[in-house]
């Protein structure tokens, strides 16, 4: 069993981490700590006294062969990366991280991951970005104020994945399951963003195969979801198409089941592609899928502009019970009750 090293503020949490080596236990004290990390051995937990009381701020940078946020230039800077070969079984609880100019929390190609109650409050890019991970688990954590995505599972295909009790706000996606599979989202609550949850199967040229599949949607409170992303070349959720007042999005998927979620008070501050608060669409034209074998059981979708809901799948490969909503498209869909 491993020893617990002690760091406190005015310290290097970077040092601790490469001391201790593999399985090593870091304890942060209460206070700010001025600098960004890499976790590069397996077995690591960093934990710090909770959120608000241990805070990571940018400061002395990490070394220099520092592994780069995937898709971003070499100057942009992550909270806590986690990456490597070998580089599994990591945790990471208990703080903020706050400011950078990349991801508060960056884990690539991990097999169990666990982030918990962490808070990734205005990191530039991404709040807490997990990529190409398996067995990994975000929970209980608050993340707001990023470019593109609060909290975001990506390109894991078989991620056995946990999105759980979570908050995020002010940011362009609040969740975002990008072509990731196998993962369940739970009692999460998005707000305040340009889109709740958004689950997008879509292929792009260099990047690993894509699809959103077997994934479990369930007990989350969508609401308010105001923002407008896209519209600015350099703003908020620049990447994409425009998009706003959206609770949650399922754009070419395969069996997901979203079961008594609450989507309501939902509406577009700007244009946006999406007419509804509930969408369900194909990403085919994007080089995705169709969305098939859908399962969409007793969610509440009320009070959202323009519409409650906009169907634009085929309505015969999916499952439809239980719902209730005012005005959708189509009106007569099965399945919906006002």
């Amino acid at each position: 069993m491993s020893l617990v090293r002690f760091v406190q503020p005015g310290e290097s949490i970077q040092r601790a981490l490469d001391e201790a080596g593999p399985g090593a236990r870091i304890q942060l004290a209460e206070g700010a700590y001025a600098e960004n990390v890499w976790i590069r051995h397996g077995g690591v937990t960093l934990n710090g006294m909770g959120r608000g009381r241990t805070l990571l701020v940018p400061g002395e940078p990490a070394p220099v062969d520092i592994p780069r946020l995937h898709d971003a230039s070499g100057d942009v800077v992550n909270g806590v990366s986690v990456h490597g070969e070998g580089v599994d079984d990591v945790t990471i609880a208990g703080l903020t991280v706050r400011g950078f100019s990349g991801a508060g929390i960056y884990a690539h190609g991990i097999s169990g991951l666990a982030v918990r109650e962490v808070e990734a409050l205005d990191n530039a890019v991404w709040g807490v970005y997990v990529r190409e991970c398996h067995r990994c688990e975000v929970a209980r954590c608050r993340a707001s104020g990023s470019q593109y995505g609060g909290i975001a599972l990506s390109f894991c295909s078989r991620a056995e994945g946990l999105v759980a009790d979570n908050e995020t706000f002010a940011n362009a996606f609040g969740i975002f399951i990008d072509n990731s599979s196998w993962a369940r989202v739970l009692r999460n609550t998005c707000h305040g963003n340009a889109v709740g949850m958004l689950m997008l199967n879509q292929t792009y040229e260099g990047e690993p195969d894509g699809g959103v599949r077997d994934c479990l949607v369930a007990g989350n409170d969508l609401y308010g979801n105001v923002l407008a992303g896209g519209a600015e070349p350099d703003g908020l959720g620049a990447a994409g198409p425009p998009i706003s007042g959206v609770g949650l999005a399922l754009i070419g998927t395969q069996r997901v089941s979203v079961v008594d979620n609450q989507i309501h008070d939902n509406h577009p501050s700007g244009e946006s592609v999406m007419g509804g608060a509930f969408v369900l669409g194909s990403s085919q034209g994007w080089g995705g899928d169709d969305a098939v074998d859908n399962h969409i059981l007793w969610n509440r979708v009320t009070g959202n502009s323009p519409l409650d809901y906009q169907l634009g799948a085929d309505l015969d490969r999916q499952a439809f019970a239980g719902n209730v909503a005012g005005k959708g498209d189509p009106e007569d869909a099965e399945g919906w009750s006002r």
